[in-house]
């Protein structure tokens, strides 16, 4: 065989670029074709095809098909690019403790998928309207089913004594997106942890809680999913909700919560997702607050001793006046 010379060189710049796209870009994943694109300049022409991406979020995020969430998303710069950008990495920021009060975008979209072994079980989009009184001033509540509404699962609800292995089998392969979209800003955010941080029966009234949560110091984004059922029958999902608490375990308000998001959504450093990392980041908030509670309870009872004391001294003095005069 002849020796290859300079000229017949098996750059991937000889290939046709429809060969490339169908053969070889649209088998990689959002995060493989983004370091594709960074490879050469010949590369990165192909690897923007809006195609290419419009197909990634689709496979992971059946949701943003939906009309409305594709309409929107069609209005980002780099339109599906740059929504994977935003949503596929975990979010980290940490607020600053006197923010600056942005003016708040008067919508936010929820796109939400909820899958079972990695495949779509659920998908809805919402929108949350942020200039109504009540949701400025209460506690930010997003319902993401109706009232009533129940959303069947290819679980079964497991017998009594099958319970904590039944447990352990949701956290490892029960998993939540939760992607919220300003459409003003044109940037988005995944406040999932991906995979649950812990599933548990609620402590009062007994439903099984299947929480994800995004932690930003000191603050949390907490997804509750809540499904119903019998024993050794289907599971379903009667609630999933989205809200937000701080360390001492009170409800930010919606104005206040989707203020720290704007600011997250430009600000905050986006890293690879990592579930056991948001887990212990879970667990470490849960006992921050259960530590700062204990303080305050001490710090409680201290006072309602001191003034016990008060109240008595104060008692006795005026007792003491009364009899003896003086």
């Amino acid at each position: 065989m002849p020796p290859m010379d300079a000229t017949s060189s098996s750059d991937i710049t000889t290939l046709h670029p429809d060969i490339i796209r169908s053969h070889i870009l649209n088998r990689l994943d959002g995060p493989t074709l983004a370091s594709a694109s960074s490879a050469t300049l010949h590369l990165r022409r192909l690897c923007t095809d809006h195609n290419l991406w419009r197909t990634i979020c689709a496979a992971n995020w059946p949701s943003l098909n939906q009309p409305k969430a594709a309409a929107l998303i069609d209005t980002f710069p780099a339109a599906h690019r740059s929504v994977f950008s935003d949503s596929f990495p975990s979010i980290q920021y940490s607020p600053p403790p006197h923010p600056i009060t942005p003016q708040l975008s008067p919508e936010f979209v929820s796109a939400v998928d909820l899958y079972y072994k990695g495949k779509p079980v659920f998908s809805r989009v919402i929108t949350t309207e942020t200039q109504k009184g009540w949701f400025l001033s209460s506690p930010l509540w997003v319902d993401l089913l109706d009232t009533n509404e129940v959303v069947p699962t290819p679980l079964i609800f497991a017998k009594c004594d099958e319970e904590s292995s039944w447990l352990a089998h949701l956290e490892e392969n029960l998993g939540l997106s939760w992607i919220v979209i300003d459409p003003t800003r044109k940037r988005a955010a995944n406040l999932s942890s991906r995979r649950p941080v812990a599933a548990r029966r609620h402590w009062l009234t007994g439903d099984l809680e299947v929480i994800f949560a995004v932690t930003m110091e000191t603050v949390q984004w907490v997804i509750r999913v809540t499904c119903c059922g019998k024993a050794g029958g289907a599971m379903h999902v009667r609630e999933a909700s989205l809200t937000m608490e701080d360390t001492e375990g009170r409800h930010v308000t919606g104005r206040d919560s989707f203020v720290i998001l704007q600011d997250a959504m430009e600000n905050g450093e986006r890293r690879k997702p990592d579930p056991e990392e948001a887990k212990a980041r879970f667990d470490k908030f849960c006992r921050l607050k259960r530590e700062i509670r204990e303080r305050k309870l001490r710090r409680d009872s201290v006072m309602d001793t001191v003034a016990m004391l008060v109240s008595f001294t104060i008692f006795v003095s005026l007792f003491w006046f009364m009899v003896f005069g003086f």
